[in-house]
């Protein structure tokens, strides 16, 4: 069945901006949202040509993890992220783990900053940071999976693969692990991002504390979630 890309660009444009908005990068000044619509509108075009309605998904449903991962595929392309911030989220990263080993419980920013040597406002600065880097890096997954990050595909009820079924509940297992382990205002935030797909300032809202407290909260758990996720990726069936 030949698709109408004009009327689906036209019925759907507001999807891509409900998408974007929700983006943690589409508030930077070196991001132009033009650009991330325009993205967006690749991901719904190519949502649109491959839907097969005969599966019982909505095409809302179909359409969302495309249009973000076209959005991710294109803010790969640019490599926005300045090297000096790879190496201090990968020096954050391994700070975190091993402070964590060492004293067998999640460390406090307090020891996080002392151990590397900045003070806790700028320790801030630097979470506020890596949640954007996190978002394309951890959030993101591979180009090949569609942009769905790890937790979005634990989150999905839209695989149908048996393969895609043994990685989600290996998935759902060991994720259940972390966030039980999770205090319980960071598992909240977990749940309102992912789950429920609230704003970082509509969860603030919600939890009664700040946008930027949310925002450092959400990079320590991508601090965390980054390392291990990463390994478990890795040992999943292909």
């Amino acid at each position: 069945m030949r698709v109408d890309r004009e009327k689906i660009v036209m019925d759907y444009l507001p999807l891509v901006k409900y998408v974007v908005d929700r983006l943690p990068v589409a508030s930077l000044p070196q991001i132009s949202r033009d650009d991330l619509i325009s993205s967006g509108v690749i991901g719904l075009l190519k949502a649109a040509d491959s839907f097969d309605p005969s599966r019982g998904i909505k095409f809302k449903t179909y359409a969302i993890p495309r249009i973000r991962g076209a959005i991710i595929d294109e803010l790969r392309k640019l490599d926005w992220i300045p090297r000096s911030l790879r190496k201090k989220a990968d020096l954050l990263e391994e700070t975190y783990l091993a402070l964590e080993r060492k004293l067998g419980r999640t460390p406090t920013d307090k020891e996080i900053s002392q151990e590397l040597n900045i003070c806790e406002k700028d320790l801030y600065k630097l979470y506020a940071q890596v949640n954007y880097f996190s978002f394309v890096s951890l959030d993101a997954g591979d180009s090949g999976e569609e942009g769905k990050s790890i937790v979005e595909k634990i989150a999905s009820t839209e695989t149908q693969d048996p393969v895609e079924i043994l990685k989600k509940k290996e998935l759902e297992k060991i994720l259940r692990d972390v966030l039980e382990k999770l205090p319980v205002r960071e598992r909240l935030v977990v749940v309102l991002y992912y789950y429920e797909e609230l704003t970082l300032k509509e969860i603030g809202r919600v939890l009664g504390i700040s946008e930027s407290r949310v925002s450092q909260i959400h990079a320590r758990i991508m601090v965390k979630l980054r390392s291990i996720l990463g390994k478990i990726k890795e040992s999943l069936p292909t």
